[in-house]
């Protein structure tokens, strides 16, 4: 594992530990039990999501009022009806938290609840509370948003703003000459490859190989895999480490590929602000952000293949039915050409 990941992992574990310090003493059972099944990052939402449903139940529910995480014990589990989670569900509407006010959408509305039923349904299972009324709550409906990707003349549009600069503000030409190459490289790989934000932020130089065109990425979950690029992508790859290479101040342990104007790794934020000062010009309609470009990526890859289980494996999905979902209406392009692909009779012979 590259020193990227591995700090980023310590990194989460200390999240981790400090959230699970803020709930009651017998969570720590539950997520030690739940830790070789569950990734590090869903673990660290978990016990976030929870935080809010305990304090939910002290603060809004009369029975558990005046109790804390030192009082709540596993007994209390019990005491929690199914009209206690649809409050709950209710509560997340609008809620406040640490004098910051929150809204919570069907979407985030259905994780925190998932997040409860999973605790309520670990304890159930080793019999440590008698019921497990999660089972009579039923998570919000979720209503599909619209995919949002890139057409192919917003791509173009969105790579010669980032090669020529053409409209950026004054304030951002200062900055263009010194940037241009290696935002045009990581543009181009993210719409070349799919490649995940995380992916892109944990790459190293020699993770690259150009004699196969490929590169390493550790997915989610921690899984090592290939990704190849084409030769576009090659092209804009080698001109932007060629610039890298020639920087005479980069200290000889950063192995980072791409790297910030103060030659540290970029960060996730970075590459996010990076993605929108280009796109809020190239396409000021549409709100793209580096999972945007990810879709626009496997968008062009089904209409060339025509093979669902390809761009489901390329884009690392662990289930075939995310990516249906996600290119649900390219299918339906598809079968809606398929019915004038077959012709019984030519003009001719009626």
């Amino acid at each position: 594992m590259s020193d990227y990941f591995l700090e980023r992992k310590k990194n989460l574990y200390r999240r981790l530990m400090s959230a699970i310090s803020d709930l009651p003493g017998f969570c720590a059972d539950y997520f030690i039990g739940i830790e070789q099944n569950t990734a590090i990052l869903t673990r660290l939402h978990y016990a976030f999501d929870l935080r809010i449903f305990f304090e939910f139940l002290y603060n809004e529910i009369s029975e558990f009022k005046g109790l804390d995480k030192t009082s709540f014990t596993l007994n209390y589990l019990d005491k929690v009806s199914p009209t206690h989670l649809e409050y709950f569900l209710n509560y997340l509407n609008y809620y406040s938290h640490n004098e910051k006010d929150y809204t919570n959408n069907e979407k985030a509305k259905a994780r925190k609840l998932s997040a409860v039923k999973t605790l309520f349904n670990y304890f159930y299972k080793k019999e440590k509370i008698q019921k497990n009324i999660t089972q009579k709550v039923s998570a919000p409906k979720i209503h599909d948003n619209e995919i949002v990707r890139l057409e192919i003349d917003e791509v173009v549009n969105l790579l010669n703003l980032a090669e020529f600069g053409k409209s950026l503000t004054k304030g951002q030409l200062k900055f263009h000459g010194a940037t241009k190459v290696r935002d045009v490289a990581l543009l181009t790989l993210f719409l070349g490859t799919g490649i995940r934000i995380s992916e892109c932020v944990g790459l190293n130089v020699d993770d690259i190989d150009f004699n196969n065109n490929g590169f390493k990425v550790t997915r989610k979950g921690g899984n090592k895999t290939i990704l190849y690029f084409s030769e576009e992508v090659s092209s804009a790859l080698k001109e932007y480490i060629n610039l890298r290479n020639s920087i005479k101040d980069l200290e000889p342990s950063e192995n980072a590929l791409f790297l910030s104007l103060q030659n540290k790794r970029l960060t996730t934020r970075a590459v996010q602000n990076l993605v929108k000062k280009y796109a809020q010009i190239a396409t000021p309609l549409k709100k793209i952000t580096p999972h945007k470009l990810r879709s626009t990526y496997g968008t062009a890859l089904y209409r060339e293949t025509k093979d669902i289980y390809i761009v489901a494996d390329i884009l690392g999905h662990k289930d075939v039915n995310t990516t249906k979902k996600h290119y649900a209406a390219i299918s339906d392009e598809i079968r809606r050409n398929a019915a004038n692909a077959v012709k019984l009779r030519d003009s001719d012979d009626k």
